[in-house]
């Protein structure tokens, strides 16, 4: 079974510590390794090195082979241009269609926390030697909801279809994305909603050929990039090709798509959290409702519910009388805002874009 970690985005929402040149994947947000290195070290020691890839922008790679040194250097999948994820996992699963068809692939991201490592590689393993049977359908592992979220997709579930290494596998019924907040209520209460994760197993043989059906312009463009494939000119005929065709999700593109019978879906709660914004990170690391999270120096007074993180060890944050509250500060960057606020953090960087603001991105 091979695992494909995606590691190519920018991460916004956790600016000022993400930038464009050090996305969030690759800061040290909880303890003293960075979300990626977490990605990879819960494989261990159920994937060797040597099946788990990464797929990420060119210009992360350097970061990623000195974080990253025991993966081999043939297990990179590098991006030249930032696109959206369809064109990406087009690439890939073309690239192992080639070398492995119907094997079990694992499709992961780099920027998430689970908890519950064991029931997590549980979920991995049985789902892999599902695939191996079955190798024409694709396994979602999706989270039950642990509040209404509004920004999170949702995967509707169906009845048990099969028991697998006492895993309920159930049928799938369909996707929700981001709700608003009176369908994510109704969601949460009906009991048959999950969380949608990005996580899956499936062959790269079913998703490539759901690639060929569904969106045939990317097949395409991907496969005169991989007609190259191992020749001296396969780098300079990526760059020149893969941006051509349109930048469209994942999901839109195949698994909105996809045929219900060739889906199912492994529910179970494994202590996810997608910390891709302030308060995500917050509520993952948080014990407790209303408790402070709090890294580097800071001394606070009747402050509750918020989130501190300071990487300037010559400066001391001081807060007083704050709840609900963001304080995040750079070398260069303070930031400030109330926990409801920092939805707005992405369209104020986008902001910066032609300013005098524009390195700070």
């Amino acid at each position: 079974m091979k695992a494909i970690i995606f590691a190519g985005g920018t991460g916004t929402r956790l600016w000022p510590l993400s930038r464009k040149k050090s996305p969030k994947q690759f800061e040290k947000l909880v303890g003293d390794k960075s979300t990626l290195q977490l990605a990879v070290e819960r494989l261990s020691p159920d994937f060797s090195p040597q099946d788990i890839y990464i797929s990420t922008n060119i210009l992360y790679i350097d970061t990623i082979r000195k974080q990253l040194p025991q993966i081999p250097e043939g297990n990179y999948f590098l991006e030249p241009e930032k696109k959206d994820v369809a064109p990406a996992i087009a690439l890939v699963m073309g690239t192992l269609y080639r070398k492995f068809p119907h094997e079990p692939v694992a499709i992961l991201w780099s920027d998430h926390l689970v908890k519950k490592v064991a029931l997590f590689k549980k979920i991995l393993g049985a789902a892999g030697e599902y695939i191996q049977k079955n190798p024409e359908n694709i396994i979602f592992i999706a989270h039950k909801p642990r509040y209404e979220s509004t920004n999170l997709g949702y995967i509707h579930t169906g009845k048990v279809a099969h028991t697998f290494h006492e895993l309920d596998i159930l049928s799938f019924e369909g996707f929700k994305y981001r709700p608003d907040a009176v369908t994510a209520k109704k969601f949460f209460k009906a009991g048959n909603y999950a969380w949608n994760l990005g996580y899956f197993v499936t062959s790269p043989a079913f998703i490539y050929e759901s690639f060929k059906r569904l969106a045939p312009n990317i097949y395409k463009n991907t496969e005169k990039i991989l007609s190259h494939l191992g020749k001296k000119d396969y780098t300079s005929v990526l760059k020149k090709q893969y941006g051509r065709v349109e930048s469209i999700n994942f999901d839109n593109a195949i698994l909105e798509n996809l045929d219900k019978k060739n889906a199912l879906v492994i529910v179970e709660d494994i202590g996810w959290s997608d910390i891709g914004a302030w308060e995500a990170l917050k509520e993952a690391l948080e014990q407790y409702p209303y408790e402070n999270i709090i890294r580097g120096r800071a001394y606070l007074e009747h402050v509750r519910d918020s989130l501190i993180y300071n990487y300037d060890e010559k400066k001391l944050i001081v807060g007083i009388d704050l709840d609900e509250h963001i304080i995040v500060n750079t070398h260069d960057v303070i930031l400030i805002a109330k926990k409801s606020s920092v939805s707005k953090i992405k369209t104020l960087v986008e902001n910066f874009e032609g300013t005098e603001n524009e390195d700070l991105i």
